[in-house]
């Protein structure tokens, strides 16, 4: 516990004297009587005696909470780091047919990809974030926003199949950038995860990267699976998994178009990522935090639980159970 403004305390060096003067009966105006001796009063003193005698000092009491109360007590219930300068972030992932490959075991590219963005979420603090989603097609899961627990459950809505398949990275690209294009967040970075090759949009990933650039928006691009690919399951049936074939009869298999996403990411400033496995994953997206991060003085926002209420109110309910006593049952006939 803290105290917001501790030089409230010197009051309370008063309190003594009060007190003393609490204990000196018989001045001016008071209604007290000095006896000689208390032989007279041998049979000691009634409840309403006793409770007249602490009457007065239920106000001191009160005084001394109200006095702690002005120097504000509180406890220090959360320290949130926020980045100074502010950073706006788009997390841009594909959900394509081929992020159902099953390289990263035991779980498929994509199942794994919405768990690391889970987990990058969780670790986000102070900086603003938005979801886009892209196959056939890219749109905006989630705007920009400092609610983290509402963009977590839209991504957890995010499945294989909600839009037409394909891999549109350079609409990916280009809707993401208009998230970003009125911000006024010192840093604007998109993060772009995909596991294959453009094939669809009306907009191609370098004069999406271009424009991008041109409006000082970072693209960080990541490539997701074995450099040897991976095949496409397309479900199962009676005779086990089936994957995707080309017209030949020989199995597809999924690859990634390095050399584009390295571009994409030159273009913009960012840098290209290569992830293999979950673990490469999770290094890549700690990496551009620390990346992002690295670039602004960081500052703390602490949350406070102020005590204050807490002495307020039984201050004010003893001066109150003061005042009606005096003017009842210890009323003083002048």
């Amino acid at each position: 516990m803290e105290l917001a403004s501790p030089f409230w305390l010197i009051l309370l060096l008063a309190l003594p004297l009060l007190g003393l003067r609490l204990r000196t009966p018989g001045t001016a105006r008071s209604g007290a009587v000095r006896f000689a001796e208390n032989r007279a009063l041998a049979g000691g003193a009634s409840a309403r005696v006793v409770a007249a005698r602490a009457l007065p000092w239920l106000s001191l009491i009160a005084l001394a909470m109200l006095i702690i109360a002005m120097a504000r007590p509180r406890l220090l219930k959360e320290v949130v780091p926020v980045s100074a300068e502010g950073i706006d972030i788009v997390l841009a992932l594909d959900i394509s047919g081929s992020m159902k490959a099953e390289d990263f075991k035991p779980k498929n590219r994509f199942t794994v990809a919405r768990e690391v963005l889970g987990d990058f979420v969780d670790g986000t603090a102070g900086d603003r974030l938005a979801l886009v989603v892209f196959a056939g097609q890219a749109f905006t899961q989630c705007p920009l926003t400092l609610d983290y627990d509402m963009l977590r459950g839209l991504l957890e809505q995010v499945e294989i199949g909600m839009i037409e398949d394909g891999t549109a990275i350079g609409m990916a690209i280009a809707t993401s950038a208009a998230r970003l294009e009125k911000s006024e967040a010192t840093s604007r970075v998109i993060i772009l995860l995909t596991d294959g090759v453009n094939n669809a949009g009306q907009i191609d990933p370098i004069t999406a990267a271009k424009a991008a650039g041109a409006l000082g928006i970072k693209i960080y691009a990541v490539g997701v699976g074995s450099p040897e690919g991976a095949l496409i399951p397309l479900g199962d049936s009676i005779f086990g998994t089936r994957y995707a074939r080309n017209p030949d009869g020989s199995y597809q298999r999924t690859k990634i178009d390095e050399e584009t996403l390295t571009k994409v990411a030159q273009l913009s400033g960012g840098e290209y990522f290569r992830a293999v496995d979950t673990e490469a994953l999770e290094r890549i997206y700690d990496h551009i935090r620390k990346l992002e991060k690295s670039r602004f003085e960081v500052k703390e926002y602490r949350r406070y639980d102020e005590l204050a209420g807490r002495l307020i109110w039984p201050a004010l309910l003893i001066l109150a159970l003061q005042a009606f006593l005096s003017c009842t049952w210890l009323r003083k006939i002048p």
